[in-house]
């Protein structure tokens, strides 16, 4: 089974910013400065600390579901999982030191960030927070990074984050202020890895182009025994910025390394059966209203379908999509959001629902039980996904950093007939609801 984000600075795959930005921003009152004095004038670390901040948001939806299916899941969302069930999905504090200053000097800061809620289900770290909690609302450390900015080789120089790091690949995040729906797309559930622990780095060659590539120890594990295998994997990239008189950024990244499970598939199929994760996407801001966004995936992995002999035949399993995203900007407190994606899941071991507060997470680490309600047997499923809502973003005042209510309406379905949904008794689905967030 195939298990697969607040971003990382200056070298996220995209942040959707074109979906959100006028309406999620954080003015510099709003935040909290817990170590500003009067001495923040002054050099040292005095003024070192006046950079800290200190934010917290609350978010929380549903999603209803008319066909009432009997598990009480709707299939192929994490999110909005429990059918017709209010859910608080995230309570989020972050203290952060941004490096902000001139990119030819050094500098030090960083990130910590705690999130409580519903979605911590989908992003622990095997031996760090995975077997703490039973219930659905679970608590993650889900950045706890240093970040280094060397003004080395280049006028831009080069990023470093080094720890606990929110995943770089695709384009929507774990931050609901950074994406434009309350569901995630299948590509953003089952294609793109969440977590990690590791290093990443972003070389700014110039204006135009940055070099993405980073080294850790898996999706969602750690090391020693936390780790499923005993094998790092890595990534590279590169982003095209400024592109049409910067209308247009274009992001690709790719990832390598073996990420199944060892007491599973076994030490040698685990160790040696490689997946290869791509994502290439690109944002054209048309004018100041409209914002377009086309995604391509491509997942490929050696050792999902094989056989758990030494020298077994690989039968590998594949995942394609495409998604495309549309925004456009009714009022200032007002933009409609569209969201189409074709996935195929090629040989059905990609796309599941996982029926337990744990068990995502156990399918990881190859350890307790996972159960699970998997995709239609015999062969491959197209899934095809459309989603349309609006984001009603009012500003509320200098205290109030985001305050946004997201209605949406989903629509879900096989595209080769096959009865994925509803506990299996529809070839599709239909669901509505959405969200509503205050950040402070």
């Amino acid at each position: 089974m195939a298990f697969t984000r607040r971003k990382l600075a200056g070298f996220s795959a995209l942040t959707l910013a074109s979906f959100v930005a006028t309406h999620t921003a954080t003015p510099a009152h709003a935040e909290w400065h817990p170590f500003a004095t009067s001495a923040t004038k002054s050099k040292g670390f005095s003024h070192w600390l006046s950079d800290i901040t200190l934010t917290g948001l609350i978010d929380g939806g549903i999603m209803a579901n008319p066909a009432r299916p009997a598990d009480g899941y709707n299939y192929g969302d994490f999110f909005g999982d429990h059918a017709n069930q209010a859910q608080l999905n995230q309570v989020v504090l972050t203290m952060q030191k941004a490096n902000t200053g001139d990119a030819g000097e050094y500098q030090v800061g960083f990130t910590l960030q705690g999130i409580y809620g519903s979605d911590a289900r989908y992003y622990h770290l095997v031996g760090i927070s995975d077997q703490e909690w039973k219930s659905r609302y679970q608590l993650i450390p889900a950045q706890a990074h240093v970040d280094v900015h060397l003004p080395w080789a280049t006028n831009g120089g080069l990023d470093m984050q080094v720890g606990i790091l929110q995943a770089p690949m695709g384009v929507e995040v774990m931050d609901p202020t950074a994406r434009p729906f309350y569901t995630l797309a299948y590509t953003s559930q089952y294609s793109v890895p969440f977590e990690h622990v590791g290093a990443m780095f972003n070389w700014h060659v110039n204006k135009t182009v940055d070099v993405t590539f980073g080294i850790d120890t898996g999706n969602q594990v750690t090391f020693g025994t936390a780790d499923n295998n005993s094998r790092p994997a890595g990534y590279f990239g590169i982003n095209l910025n400024n592109l049409l008189g910067g209308k247009l950024k274009i992001v690709e990244l790719s990832r390598v390394g073996p990420e199944n499970s060892s007491s599973i598939m076994g030490p040698y199929v685990a160790n040696q059966a490689e997946r290869f994760w791509n994502d290439i996407n690109a944002t054209l801001q048309v004018n100041d209203r409209l914002s377009v966004t086309a995604e391509f995936n491509y997942l490929h992995d050696q050792g999902l379908k094989t056989h758990n002999t030494v020298n077994g035949p690989f039968k590998a399993a594949d995942a394609f999509s495409v998604v495309t995203f549309l925004s456009y900007v009714i009022t200032p407190s007002l933009t409609f959001n569209y969201r189409g994606e074709i996935y195929r899941d090629n040989n059905n071991a990609m796309v599941a629902t996982f029926m337990g507060n744990n068990s995502y997470m156990n399918a990881i680490s190859g350890h307790g039980t996972s159960t699970l309600y998997p995709g239609p047997g015999g062969h491959g499923t197209t899934y095809g996904e459309l989603t349309l809502g609006v984001n009603y973003h009012p500003g509320l005042g200098k205290y109030v950093r985001v305050f946004a209510i997201r209605p949406e309406i989903r629509f879900d379905r096989s595209l080769n007939n096959t009865h994925a949904f509803n506990g299996g008794r529809n070839n599709g689905m239909f669901t509505f609801g959405g969200d509503a967030m205050i950040g402070f």
